[in-house]
């Protein structure tokens, strides 16, 4: 979705949301057949982290009364303490508070998912339900078992938007009405420091080392760079310039302005202007998404891409004895910015709200489907054979499909369709990737 420019027309700037294009989904050459997804899905609309750019000219809301649905809730009860009787659920609701001490209905906090962000999350996982279910018939219709192994693995990040965001999508891929009675869907999630759902920095010291020198380089690079725009957009600031590591941070002056445009609030008619906004996206996506140094996209994304790798291998090995079909993470601008970087097809664009990646995994389906006992037994001994270069990995961004530059040589893709990439060099890739041992590599003083 492209936010409204001040004339009420799209004009292709601003783009905050990436809903996913089910009816624009190419389907895969005939010969190949869907085993297994791999989703990773940037969180729903949110408000700014930080309160920036309240004051006229700019005029942003410092409070953004969007949170309403997020304010009631039901939790268990703990029974070993007086209750009323047979009540086993604890109304409440919650309330934020100004640092003045006053409230207002549906206040969010900074960095809070909004009524928005969840309203896009469930159509998300509605379009996914459209794609996988009824478009592709490659999940099953209904949830059976809370824990089924084909639709077992739906993690977040530690991060309450991220969290909140997931529970709408799995309620939109497998709402009540879609799960045998007494199913509840599982949700996943790992504590800060054994998250790879993100580059973790509170992990890995040294990671966090090297994207503080990222940082400073493109400070030291974009800053010259930016000072055309302070004729523009310092009085938004407070008269401040512009700058990567300005006050406030470029990052933190899009960050505001993409999140009020998501939210249908005004903001100033400079941040429509593409040449304004190309810059400072491309200034702020070499700040904190541009990752060139092999170490960095090790230390960040490796251990991700290896657990991706493995469970398609396990695919492989196993063929249908592995009823794993779809994995869904809820995650972060930076993690699909950071997987585009680690393959070198990162756009330098600020990944929208709702926007995701992912990674299909195909079996070449040169061999029939098994009518006898006889062709079942040579069907296995077949799969016992098969090699990862029967198989093919399509990676997928913004619903536009990647052409990943490590298979464009000769046998390294499907003949004719580039974008399928032998599961053999998508696997020789995330190899070189795979740290040996995180932890020791992690330590700031290697």
């Amino acid at each position: 979705m492209l936010s409204r420019g001040p004339s009420g027309k799209d004009t292709g700037t601003l783009v905050v949301e990436e809903p996913l294009d089910v009816e624009g989904y190419p389907l895969a050459p005939a010969e190949l057949q869907l085993e297994q997804v791999h989703v990773f899905v940037r969180h729903g609309e949110r408000t700014p982290v930080r309160i920036r750019m309240t004051d006229p000219p700019a005029s942003l809301p410092a409070r953004w009364q969007m949170c309403f649905a997020a304010r009631q809730f039901s939790e268990a009860v703990d029974l070993t303490f007086p209750t009323v009787p047979n009540q086993r659920t604890l109304w409440f609701k919650r309330v934020t508070e100004t640092a003045e001490g006053d409230t207002a209905p549906g206040l969010c906090l900074l960095g809070e998912l909004t009524d928005l962000g969840r309203k896009t999350s469930f159509n998300f996982g509605t379009a996914l339900r459209k794609l996988y279910v009824d478009r592709l018939g490659f999940l099953p219709k209904k949830l059976q078992h809370e824990s089924h192994a084909y639709f077992r693995i739906p993690r977040s990040t530690f991060v309450d938007r991220t969290i909140e965001s997931l529970e709408q999508i799995v309620y939109g891929l497998y709402p009540p009405t879609r799960c045998a009675p007494n199913v509840v869907p599982l949700i996943f999630l790992r504590n800060k420091v054994e998250d790879n759902l993100v580059s973790n920095i509170i992990g890995c010291p040294r990671l966090e080392f090297l994207e503080q020198q990222f940082a400073e380089a493109a400070a030291a690079t974009w800053n010259p760079r930016l000072k055309v725009l302070d004729e523009k957009l310092s009085k938004y600031i407070k008269g401040k310039p512009v700058r990567v590591d300005g006050q406030p941070r470029a990052s933190g002056i899009l960050d505001s302005v993409r999140s009020a445009a998501a939210h249908g609030i005004p903001v100033p008619p400079e941040f429509w202007d593409p040449e304004v906004v190309d810059l400072l996206e491309t200034a702020i996506s070499d700040e904190w998404f541009s990752i060139k140094a092999e170490e960095g996209r090790r230390l960040g994304m490796g251990r991700l891409l290896a657990n991706v790798t493995v469970r398609m291998l396990n695919k492989v090995d196993q063929g249908n004895k592995d009823p794993l079909k779809i994995l869904v993470h809820s995650t972060h601008d930076s993690t699909l910015a950071a997987l585009c970087a680690t393959f070198d097809v990162f756009d330098k664009k600020w990944p929208p709200f709702t926007s995701s990646v992912t990674f299909e995994l195909f079996k070449k389906a040169s061999h029939p489907e098994p009518a006898t006992a006889f062709q079942a037994l040579l069907a296995e001994r077949w799969r016992a054979h098969a090699s990862p270069n029967d198989y093919y990995v399509r990676m997928r961004y913004k619903n536009r499909n990647m052409v990943l530059p490590i298979c464009a040589g000769e046998g390294k893709h499907l003949p004719g369709s580039p974008e399928f990439c032998t599961l053999s060099a998508f696997q020789r890739r995330v190899k070189e990737l795979t740290p040996v041992n995180w932890e020791s590599e992690c330590d700031p003083r290697t």
